[in-house]
């Protein structure tokens, strides 16, 4: 069995402590996030069996995310949402082309206008996600990281969400999907957030604040289609 020298144990010891875990829980939380990746990518019907295992079993903290229900399931978030009757809507040309700009002018692999409703987050339009057929335009709400900047209501940043204490638990992240990530909320004229304009890649990457702006500016565009204003 191949082990580790001692420089590495000693890397080990410290990643842990940095991360606020000891060596044995650091080990079983990356040891099972990549059984999910794996999972995940190889299409394994037992991805979300897996992922309830791990969950059951204390590898990762099933409360290791803020509580934001109150915010996702507020009457007048909700009311505005659905007023925009895009819910379960087909794809239009309108939001595709600020899907594509947006993936093409951040240089990122995957790009989405998303609505985040009570439990479920759906794609009005997706670029560089295969996203064809009914199942593929929605998620439940708890593979939706988009919902967290949503109930801020304001543009949410992760460089590399697997070392970031709040995100590193999430599930989109625990199986590769989300890595790095930049949402913008789309608000209506009374500031209820019905979704983001979002990119993300699979790998790390730095946002700057001119991805940001650049990202903001189209949020407006797609923000002026679904409102009006």
């Amino acid at each position: 069995m191949r082990k580790f020298d001692d420089w590495l144990n000693r890397a080990l010891e410290d990643m842990a402590r940095d991360a606020g875990e000891d060596v044995e829980t650091y080990i079983f939380r990356a040891v099972g996030a990549r059984m999910l990746m794996e999972l995940k990518h190889a299409g394994s019907p037992d991805l979300e069996t897996a992922r309830a295992h791990l969950l059951d079993r204390g590898v990762f903290a099933s409360d290791a995310m803020p509580d934001i229900s109150a915010v996702i399931n507020d009457p007048d978030r909700l009311h505005a949402l659905y007023a925009t009757e895009l819910l379960d809507s087909p794809p239009e040309e309108a939001y595709d082309r600020i899907t594509r700009a947006a993936a093409e002018a951040l240089d990122a692999p995957h790009a989405a206008v998303s609505l985040v409703d009570v439990d479920r987050q759906f794609f009005k339009s997706t670029a560089g996600m295969g996203s064809d057929t009914d199942e593929e335009r929605q998620t439940p709400l708890s593979q939706s990281v988009c919902q967290y900047a949503v109930a801020n209501g304001t543009a949410l940043v992760l460089d590399d969400a697997r070392v970031d204490p709040v995100f590193r638990n999430h599930p989109a992240v625990l199986d590769g999907s989300v890595v790095s990530y930049l949402g913008i909320p789309l608000m209506d004229n009374a500031q209820n957030a019905v979704g983001t304009l979002c990119v993300y890649d699979t790998k790390p990457r730095q946002w700057r604040p001119g991805h940001v702006q650049v990202l903001s500016d189209l949020a407006a565009l797609a923000t002026e289609r679904i409102f009006g204003h």
